[in-house]
Protein backbone atom coordinates (compact mmCIF):
# COMPACT_ATOMS: atom_id res chain seq x y z
CA UNK A 1 0.00 0.00 0.00
CA UNK A 2 1.61 3.55 -1.08
CA UNK A 3 1.00 5.82 1.85
CA UNK A 4 0.48 9.50 1.34
CA UNK A 5 2.85 12.24 2.96
CA UNK A 6 -0.18 12.98 4.77
CA UNK A 7 -0.62 9.45 5.99
CA UNK A 8 3.18 8.93 6.63
CA UNK A 9 3.37 11.94 9.07
CA UNK A 10 0.02 10.68 11.07
CA UNK A 11 2.05 7.63 11.64
CA UNK A 12 5.30 8.99 12.51
CA UNK A 13 3.06 10.91 15.46
CA UNK A 14 1.85 7.63 16.55
CA UNK A 15 5.44 6.26 16.49
CA UNK A 16 6.81 9.28 18.87
CA UNK A 17 8.48 11.09 15.41
CA UNK A 18 8.70 15.06 14.41
CA UNK A 19 5.86 15.65 12.27
CA UNK A 20 7.70 19.29 11.88
CA UNK A 21 10.93 17.05 10.48
CA UNK A 22 8.54 15.49 8.33
CA UNK A 23 6.70 17.80 7.14
CA UNK A 24 9.75 19.95 5.79
CA UNK A 25 11.47 16.90 4.22
CA UNK A 26 7.97 16.76 2.18
CA UNK A 27 8.16 20.40 1.81
CA UNK A 28 11.24 20.19 0.34
CA UNK A 29 10.12 16.41 -1.55
CA UNK A 30 7.60 18.90 -3.26
CA UNK A 31 9.84 21.65 -4.20
CA UNK A 32 12.48 19.55 -5.90
CA UNK A 33 9.94 17.99 -8.13
CA UNK A 34 7.63 21.13 -8.74
CA UNK A 35 11.37 23.11 -9.42
CA UNK A 36 12.20 20.31 -11.89
CA UNK A 37 12.39 21.24 -15.21
CA UNK A 38 11.69 17.79 -16.78
CA UNK A 39 9.04 15.54 -15.12
CA UNK A 40 6.88 12.04 -16.58
CA UNK A 41 4.37 14.07 -15.14
CA UNK A 42 3.26 17.22 -13.19
CA UNK A 43 0.62 15.87 -10.63
CA UNK A 44 -2.75 18.76 -10.02
CA UNK A 45 -1.31 18.24 -6.07
CA UNK A 46 1.67 19.57 -6.66
CA UNK A 47 0.36 23.28 -8.03
CA UNK A 48 0.46 25.55 -4.94
CA UNK A 49 -3.34 26.97 -4.13
CA UNK A 50 -2.99 29.99 -6.31
CA UNK A 51 -2.17 28.13 -9.12
CA UNK A 52 -4.88 26.04 -8.55
CA UNK A 53 -7.82 28.39 -8.49
CA UNK A 54 -6.09 30.79 -11.38
CA UNK A 55 -6.31 27.51 -13.80
CA UNK A 56 -9.84 26.89 -12.64
CA UNK A 57 -10.73 30.44 -13.11
CA UNK A 58 -9.04 30.63 -16.35
CA UNK A 59 -11.03 27.32 -17.75
CA UNK A 60 -13.86 27.41 -16.38
CA UNK A 61 -16.12 29.53 -18.99
CA UNK A 62 -14.63 27.01 -21.57
CA UNK A 63 -16.98 24.26 -19.73
CA UNK A 64 -19.97 26.23 -18.46
CA UNK A 65 -21.65 29.65 -18.43
CA UNK A 66 -20.57 31.80 -15.61
CA UNK A 67 -22.98 33.65 -15.61
CA UNK A 68 -25.61 30.64 -14.21
CA UNK A 69 -26.41 30.09 -10.64
CA UNK A 70 -24.25 28.31 -8.95
CA UNK A 71 -24.92 24.64 -7.68
CA UNK A 72 -27.24 23.78 -4.85
CA UNK A 73 -27.21 20.66 -3.20
CA UNK A 74 -26.45 19.05 -6.80
CA UNK A 75 -28.00 21.03 -9.64
CA UNK A 76 -26.66 23.04 -12.20
CA UNK A 77 -23.11 22.58 -13.03
CA UNK A 78 -22.89 19.52 -10.84
CA UNK A 79 -25.95 18.38 -12.78
CA UNK A 80 -24.41 19.45 -16.15
CA UNK A 81 -21.62 17.11 -14.98
CA UNK A 82 -23.95 14.03 -14.53
CA UNK A 83 -25.04 14.15 -17.66
CA UNK A 84 -21.93 13.90 -19.21
CA UNK A 85 -20.89 11.18 -17.58
CA UNK A 86 -23.88 9.32 -18.47
CA UNK A 87 -23.21 10.18 -21.75
CA UNK A 88 -19.64 8.74 -22.19
CA UNK A 89 -20.14 5.66 -19.89
CA UNK A 90 -23.79 4.77 -22.23
CA UNK A 91 -25.06 4.65 -19.04
CA UNK A 92 -29.04 5.96 -18.25
CA UNK A 93 -27.77 8.18 -15.51
CA UNK A 94 -25.12 9.20 -13.09
CA UNK A 95 -24.81 10.72 -9.90
CA UNK A 96 -21.58 12.71 -8.53
CA UNK A 97 -20.14 11.69 -5.39
CA UNK A 98 -17.80 13.38 -3.40
CA UNK A 99 -15.45 10.75 -2.97
CA UNK A 100 -14.88 7.22 -4.88
CA UNK A 101 -15.16 5.10 -1.31
CA UNK A 102 -18.68 6.46 -0.89
CA UNK A 103 -19.88 6.00 -4.63
CA UNK A 104 -18.65 2.61 -4.52
CA UNK A 105 -20.25 1.78 -0.64
CA UNK A 106 -23.70 2.75 -1.94
CA UNK A 107 -23.35 1.10 -5.29
CA UNK A 108 -22.23 -2.15 -3.45
CA UNK A 109 -25.01 -1.94 -0.67
CA UNK A 110 -27.89 -0.79 -3.45
CA UNK A 111 -27.05 -4.24 -5.01
CA UNK A 112 -27.04 -5.98 -1.97
CA UNK A 113 -30.27 -4.92 -1.38
CA UNK A 114 -31.53 -5.90 -4.47
CA UNK A 115 -29.73 -9.39 -5.22
CA UNK A 116 -30.68 -10.28 -1.52
CA UNK A 117 -27.31 -11.26 -0.82
CA UNK A 118 -24.35 -9.02 1.12
CA UNK A 119 -21.36 -10.81 -0.11
CA UNK A 120 -19.42 -9.27 -2.22
CA UNK A 121 -16.59 -10.44 -4.14
CA UNK A 122 -13.25 -9.07 -5.65
CA UNK A 123 -9.48 -8.82 -5.55
CA UNK A 124 -7.67 -8.59 -2.11
CA UNK A 125 -5.52 -6.25 -3.45
CA UNK A 126 -8.49 -3.72 -4.55
CA UNK A 127 -9.18 -0.56 -3.29
CA UNK A 128 -11.86 -1.16 -0.78
CA UNK A 129 -9.63 -4.07 0.82
CA UNK A 130 -5.90 -1.90 1.13
CA UNK A 131 -6.96 1.70 1.13
CA UNK A 132 -10.72 2.01 3.08
CA UNK A 133 -9.79 0.83 6.47
CA UNK A 134 -12.47 -2.31 5.95
CA UNK A 135 -15.43 0.09 5.53
CA UNK A 136 -17.39 -2.47 3.50
CA UNK A 137 -18.26 -4.28 6.33
CA UNK A 138 -17.71 -1.99 9.14
CA UNK A 139 -20.12 1.18 7.71
CA UNK A 140 -22.33 -0.85 5.03
CA UNK A 141 -22.34 -4.40 6.61
CA UNK A 142 -20.84 -6.18 3.27
CA UNK A 143 -18.81 -9.32 3.46
CA UNK A 144 -16.23 -9.90 1.09
CA UNK A 145 -14.63 -12.91 -0.70
CA UNK A 146 -11.74 -13.63 -3.00
CA UNK A 147 -12.36 -15.68 -6.06
CA UNK A 148 -8.05 -15.28 -6.51
CA UNK A 149 -5.11 -13.88 -4.35
CA UNK A 150 -2.58 -13.76 -8.08
CA UNK A 151 -1.82 -10.52 -8.62
CA UNK A 152 -4.26 -10.07 -11.77
CA UNK A 153 -7.86 -10.11 -11.60
CA UNK A 154 -10.12 -13.11 -11.16
CA UNK A 155 -10.13 -15.81 -14.13
CA UNK A 156 -13.24 -16.85 -15.72
CA UNK A 157 -13.00 -20.75 -14.33
CA UNK A 158 -11.97 -19.28 -10.81
CA UNK A 159 -15.53 -17.27 -10.58
CA UNK A 160 -17.51 -20.09 -12.08
CA UNK A 161 -15.54 -22.95 -9.28
CA UNK A 162 -15.36 -20.37 -6.49
CA UNK A 163 -17.24 -22.09 -3.48
CA UNK A 164 -18.68 -19.35 -1.81
CA UNK A 165 -22.08 -16.91 -3.27
CA UNK A 166 -21.98 -13.87 -3.75
CA UNK A 167 -24.19 -11.29 -4.73
CA UNK A 168 -21.87 -9.02 -6.42
CA UNK A 169 -18.66 -8.97 -8.73
CA UNK A 170 -16.12 -6.38 -8.52
CA UNK A 171 -13.66 -5.22 -11.01
CA UNK A 172 -11.36 -2.89 -10.44
CA UNK A 173 -10.24 -1.79 -13.58
CA UNK A 174 -6.94 -0.98 -13.96
CA UNK A 175 -5.79 -3.10 -10.81
CA UNK A 176 -3.30 -0.26 -9.85
CA UNK A 177 -2.11 -2.31 -6.39
CA UNK A 178 -1.09 -5.09 -8.78
CA UNK A 179 0.75 -3.04 -11.31
CA UNK A 180 -2.25 -1.24 -13.05
CA UNK A 181 -2.97 -4.47 -14.57
CA UNK A 182 -5.54 -5.10 -17.32
CA UNK A 183 -6.98 -8.77 -18.62
CA UNK A 184 -7.00 -9.01 -22.61
CA UNK A 185 -10.52 -7.90 -23.65
CA UNK A 186 -12.04 -11.67 -24.49
CA UNK A 187 -10.74 -12.62 -20.45
CA UNK A 188 -12.63 -9.69 -19.00
CA UNK A 189 -15.86 -10.86 -21.24
CA UNK A 190 -15.33 -14.34 -20.20
CA UNK A 191 -15.33 -13.69 -16.57
CA UNK A 192 -18.39 -11.29 -16.63
CA UNK A 193 -20.23 -14.12 -18.32
CA UNK A 194 -19.36 -16.12 -15.44
CA UNK A 195 -20.53 -13.81 -13.33
CA UNK A 196 -24.03 -13.71 -14.90
CA UNK A 197 -23.72 -17.59 -14.61
CA UNK A 198 -24.23 -17.62 -11.19
CA UNK A 199 -26.87 -14.72 -11.10
CA UNK A 200 -24.26 -12.59 -9.88
CA UNK A 201 -24.37 -8.60 -10.68
CA UNK A 202 -20.69 -6.57 -11.88
CA UNK A 203 -20.06 -3.25 -10.49
CA UNK A 204 -16.87 -2.35 -11.94
CA UNK A 205 -14.67 -0.17 -10.34
CA UNK A 206 -13.03 2.25 -12.91
CA UNK A 207 -11.47 5.10 -11.20
CA UNK A 208 -8.87 4.68 -13.33
CA UNK A 209 -11.29 3.47 -16.38
CA UNK A 210 -10.52 6.51 -18.80
CA UNK A 211 -6.77 4.67 -19.87
CA UNK A 212 -8.17 1.22 -20.02
CA UNK A 213 -10.00 1.84 -24.30
CA UNK A 214 -5.91 1.75 -25.45
CA UNK A 215 -5.50 -1.78 -24.22
CA UNK A 216 -9.18 -3.16 -24.63
CA UNK A 217 -9.32 -1.93 -28.33
CA UNK A 218 -13.18 -0.69 -27.43
CA UNK A 219 -15.10 2.72 -26.94
CA UNK A 220 -15.73 3.77 -22.88
CA UNK A 221 -19.52 2.98 -23.55
CA UNK A 222 -18.56 -0.82 -24.60
CA UNK A 223 -16.27 -1.74 -21.84
CA UNK A 224 -19.28 0.09 -19.33
CA UNK A 225 -21.62 -1.92 -20.63
CA UNK A 226 -20.05 -5.02 -19.44
CA UNK A 227 -20.98 -4.10 -15.41
CA UNK A 228 -23.92 -3.34 -14.27
CA UNK A 229 -22.84 -0.21 -12.45
CA UNK A 230 -19.97 1.62 -12.75
CA UNK A 231 -17.93 4.13 -10.34
CA UNK A 232 -15.24 6.84 -12.12
CA UNK A 233 -12.92 9.08 -10.44
CA UNK A 234 -11.80 13.12 -12.01
CA UNK A 235 -8.48 13.05 -9.57
CA UNK A 236 -6.65 10.38 -10.49
CA UNK A 237 -6.14 10.79 -13.97
CA UNK A 238 -7.86 13.62 -15.51
CA UNK A 239 -6.50 16.27 -13.01
CA UNK A 240 -9.61 17.62 -11.11
CA UNK A 241 -9.52 18.43 -7.75
CA UNK A 242 -12.01 15.79 -5.89
CA UNK A 243 -15.00 13.80 -7.08
CA UNK A 244 -16.50 10.97 -8.54
CA UNK A 245 -19.28 9.49 -10.39
CA UNK A 246 -21.35 6.29 -10.04
CA UNK A 247 -23.22 5.47 -13.46
CA UNK A 248 -25.79 2.79 -14.31
CA UNK A 249 -29.63 2.23 -14.46
CA UNK A 250 -31.72 5.26 -14.06
CA UNK A 251 -33.68 3.06 -10.73
CA UNK A 252 -30.13 2.15 -9.49
CA UNK A 253 -29.10 5.92 -9.30
CA UNK A 254 -31.98 6.93 -7.63
CA UNK A 255 -31.61 5.07 -4.93
CA UNK A 256 -27.50 5.91 -4.82
CA UNK A 257 -28.73 9.53 -4.40
CA UNK A 258 -30.55 8.66 -1.25
CA UNK A 259 -28.15 6.83 0.35
CA UNK A 260 -25.47 9.61 -1.08
CA UNK A 261 -27.78 11.66 1.12
CA UNK A 262 -27.78 9.50 4.26
CA UNK A 263 -24.10 8.90 4.06
CA UNK A 264 -23.59 12.98 4.28
CA UNK A 265 -22.71 13.17 0.52
CA UNK A 266 -25.48 15.38 -0.29
CA UNK A 267 -22.81 18.75 0.10
CA UNK A 268 -24.29 22.73 -0.38
CA UNK A 269 -22.07 23.65 -3.21
CA UNK A 270 -19.71 21.38 -5.31
CA UNK A 271 -18.88 23.44 -8.04
CA UNK A 272 -14.95 23.53 -8.14
CA UNK A 273 -14.95 19.94 -8.19
CA UNK A 274 -17.41 19.77 -11.12
CA UNK A 275 -15.62 22.18 -12.88
CA UNK A 276 -12.38 21.05 -12.72
CA UNK A 277 -14.02 17.19 -13.74
CA UNK A 278 -15.40 18.68 -16.69
CA UNK A 279 -12.20 20.65 -18.00
CA UNK A 280 -10.10 17.26 -17.27
CA UNK A 281 -12.82 15.69 -19.31
CA UNK A 282 -11.95 18.03 -22.01
CA UNK A 283 -8.27 18.82 -21.78
CA UNK A 284 -7.16 15.10 -20.19
CA UNK A 285 -9.14 12.83 -22.20
CA UNK A 286 -8.65 13.18 -25.96
CA UNK A 287 -4.57 12.53 -24.77
CA UNK A 288 -4.71 9.85 -23.08
CA UNK A 289 -4.03 7.31 -26.03
CA UNK A 290 -0.95 9.12 -26.49
CA UNK A 291 0.03 8.97 -22.83
CA UNK A 292 -0.38 5.08 -22.99
CA UNK A 293 1.42 5.01 -26.07
CA UNK A 294 4.54 6.81 -24.32
CA UNK A 295 4.27 5.01 -21.01
CA UNK A 296 5.69 1.84 -23.39
CA UNK A 297 8.69 3.57 -24.64
CA UNK A 298 9.52 4.87 -21.18
CA UNK A 299 9.32 1.73 -19.36
CA UNK A 300 11.29 -0.12 -22.22
CA UNK A 301 14.14 3.06 -21.81
CA UNK A 302 13.91 2.37 -17.96
CA UNK A 303 14.30 -1.33 -18.37
CA UNK A 304 17.35 -0.50 -20.66
CA UNK A 305 18.79 2.29 -18.71
CA UNK A 306 19.02 -0.44 -15.51
CA UNK A 307 20.48 -3.19 -18.01
CA UNK A 308 23.32 -0.80 -18.10
CA UNK A 309 23.65 0.22 -14.58
CA UNK A 310 25.05 -0.96 -11.81
CA UNK A 311 22.19 -2.13 -9.89
CA UNK A 312 22.34 -5.92 -9.20
CA UNK A 313 18.28 -6.72 -9.67
CA UNK A 314 15.15 -4.54 -11.09
CA UNK A 315 12.19 -4.83 -12.69
CA UNK A 316 9.15 -3.04 -14.62
CA UNK A 317 5.94 -4.06 -14.13
CA UNK A 318 3.79 -4.99 -16.31
CA UNK A 319 6.14 -4.69 -19.24
CA UNK A 320 4.70 -3.43 -21.94
CA UNK A 321 2.66 -0.95 -19.23
CA UNK A 322 -1.08 -1.79 -19.53
CA UNK A 323 -2.48 1.95 -18.92
CA UNK A 324 -0.13 5.13 -18.37
CA UNK A 325 0.95 4.18 -15.56
CA UNK A 326 3.17 0.66 -14.13
CA UNK A 327 5.75 -0.04 -11.16
CA UNK A 328 9.54 -0.08 -10.56
CA UNK A 329 10.72 -2.21 -8.24
CA UNK A 330 14.30 -2.29 -6.98
CA UNK A 331 16.73 -4.15 -3.79
CA UNK A 332 17.16 -0.95 -2.27
CA UNK A 333 15.81 0.27 1.06
CA UNK A 334 12.58 3.33 0.04
CA UNK A 335 14.20 5.91 1.65
CA UNK A 336 17.18 5.51 0.01
CA UNK A 337 15.52 5.63 -3.44
CA UNK A 338 13.43 8.29 -2.78
CA UNK A 339 16.23 10.82 -1.41
CA UNK A 340 18.53 9.44 -4.56
CA UNK A 341 15.17 10.66 -6.79
CA UNK A 342 14.80 14.00 -4.76
CA UNK A 343 18.51 15.02 -4.88
CA UNK A 344 18.34 14.14 -8.89
CA UNK A 345 15.51 16.50 -9.40
CA UNK A 346 17.57 18.93 -7.21
CA UNK A 347 20.85 19.05 -9.06
CA UNK A 348 19.93 18.05 -12.24
CA UNK A 349 16.62 19.45 -12.48
CA UNK A 350 15.01 16.04 -13.92
CA UNK A 351 12.28 14.08 -11.63
CA UNK A 352 12.46 10.55 -12.64
CA UNK A 353 10.87 9.44 -9.62
CA UNK A 354 8.58 10.25 -6.21
CA UNK A 355 7.74 8.51 -3.31
CA UNK A 356 9.09 5.23 -3.38
CA UNK A 357 7.50 2.89 -0.43
CA UNK A 358 8.64 -0.94 1.14
CA UNK A 359 7.36 -3.69 -0.62
CA UNK A 360 4.52 -5.59 0.90
CA UNK A 361 5.72 -8.92 0.36
CA UNK A 362 8.66 -10.53 -0.46
CA UNK A 363 12.26 -10.47 1.22
CA UNK A 364 13.24 -7.40 3.38
CA UNK A 365 14.82 -4.37 1.54
CA UNK A 366 12.23 -4.49 -1.66
CA UNK A 367 11.15 -1.21 -2.66
CA UNK A 368 8.34 -0.03 -5.47
CA UNK A 369 7.77 3.31 -7.00
CA UNK A 370 4.37 3.68 -9.43
CA UNK A 371 5.18 5.90 -12.77
CA UNK A 372 2.72 7.64 -14.53
CA UNK A 373 3.41 9.19 -17.43
CA UNK A 374 0.87 12.20 -19.03
CA UNK A 375 1.91 15.35 -20.86
CA UNK A 376 5.25 16.30 -19.43
CA UNK A 377 6.35 12.89 -20.44
CA UNK A 378 5.33 12.74 -24.04
CA UNK A 379 8.94 15.01 -24.81
CA UNK A 380 10.87 12.12 -23.47
CA UNK A 381 13.05 10.42 -25.75
CA UNK A 382 14.59 6.58 -25.55
CA UNK A 383 17.59 8.07 -24.58
CA UNK A 384 16.55 10.88 -22.01
CA UNK A 385 15.01 8.02 -19.97
CA UNK A 386 18.50 6.13 -20.15
CA UNK A 387 20.56 9.23 -19.06
CA UNK A 388 17.85 10.21 -16.26
CA UNK A 389 18.33 6.42 -15.10
CA UNK A 390 22.15 6.44 -15.00
CA UNK A 391 21.86 9.81 -13.08
CA UNK A 392 19.59 8.09 -10.61
CA UNK A 393 21.76 4.74 -9.74
CA UNK A 394 24.74 7.44 -9.53
CA UNK A 395 22.85 8.57 -6.52
CA UNK A 396 22.03 4.95 -5.17
CA UNK A 397 25.96 5.17 -3.34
Amino acid sequence: MADTDEQVQVRDEVRGGSPDDEQAERLRRLGAWRRAERALARPQADRTLGEQLADLAEHAASVADPDQPADIYGDGVVAQLETRIAGLLGMEAAAFFPTGTMAQQVALRCWAGRTGNPTVALHPLAHPEVHERGALGVVSGLHTVHPTSAPRLPTAEEIRDFVEPFGTLMLELPLRDAGFVLPEWEELEAVVAAARERDAVVHMDGARLWECAPRFGRGLPEIAALADSVYVSFYKTLGGLSGAALAGPESLIEEARTWRHRYGGQLFQQFPAALAALIGLERELPKLASYVAQAKVVAGALAEGFMESAVPWFRVHPEPPHTHQFQVWLPYPEDVLTEAGVRQAEETGVALFRRWHPAAAGPPGMSYTEVTVAEAGLEWTKRDVREAVGEFVRRLA
